[in-house]
């Protein structure tokens, strides 16, 4: 069993040290700061002024055939007040136009608990040493290949630590998504009949917010509970 036992070993050795690596990418990386998205997505950047070109077009076309729906009210056709319409239109070209001042505004006011979160002190997340210790806790408590209970262990824990960070990655990808297709969002809210789109776009966008600090929070309370297992292992 000695070589099977140094393969098992080598093999989880290995997985750690994978952990590891993709622990530096994604935590360096993930943030409510986009130039991460748009490192990997450029084309978000420069397709962004398109989608406010869009969007004030969107808005100016609602207008005219709002406002035409008045003149012609008489054959049966409901249309908004042409006077709420108007203040909200151009209230709606002003945000859209001003989308990105206003979003990188959301992003600095989020980013300070996310900051708070990911800057909290922590003992150092070393996976290469978790299996070390796994693996002398298990032979003082196990018998028969402990090398194996180990790899069994080292990959439960890797396969739902690493869900984890995709998780989180996927979460930056939709908030970078939200961002940068805010100007389409903000043309939907200039009309009464497409309101609740806008609505709709910001409690989704509250959400993924929220849910990218929860992301941060889960992985650090990880990077915790690992620092107090290598600290004292036989204290489980």
């Amino acid at each position: 069993m000695g070589i099977l036992d140094s393969i098992v070993e080598w093999i989880a050795t290995q997985i750690m040290n994978l952990l590891d690596m993709a622990t530096g990418s994604v935590l360096g990386a993930l943030g409510c700061d986009m130039s991460t998205f748009l490192r990997y997505f450029p084309a978000a950047e420069t397709l962004y002024e398109v989608f406010v070109a869009m969007s004030i077009g969107f808005i100016l076309l609602n207008l005219v055939w709002q406002l035409f729906k008045n003149y012609v009210a008489g054959i049966g056709l409901s249309a908004e007040d042409p006077v709420k319409l108007a203040i909200r239109s151009v209230l709606f070209i002003f945000l859209a136009y001003f989308s990105d001042q206003i979003m990188a505004l959301i992003l600095s006011i989020v980013g300070t608990p996310y900051t708070w979160v990911v800057d909290t002190s922590l003992p150092a997340l070393d996976f290469a040493s978790f299996g070390s210790t796994v693996t002398v806790l298990v032979g003082v408590l196990a018998s028969g290949s402990v090398s194996l209970i180990v790899l069994i262990l080292v990959l439960v824990m890797g396969w739902n630590y690493i869900k984890l960070l995709f998780e989180a990655a996927e979460r930056y990808i939709m908030v970078g998504v939200l961002i940068y297709t805010a100007p389409m969002a903000f043309a939907t809210g200039a009309s009464e009949s497409t309101s609740n789109i806008f609505s709709s776009w910001c409690r989704m966008l509250g959400g993924q917010l929220f849910l990218l600090i929860m992301n941060a929070w889960c992985l650090r309370l990880f990077v915790s509970m690992v620092g107090t297992f290598l600290a004292n292992p036989l204290s489980v």
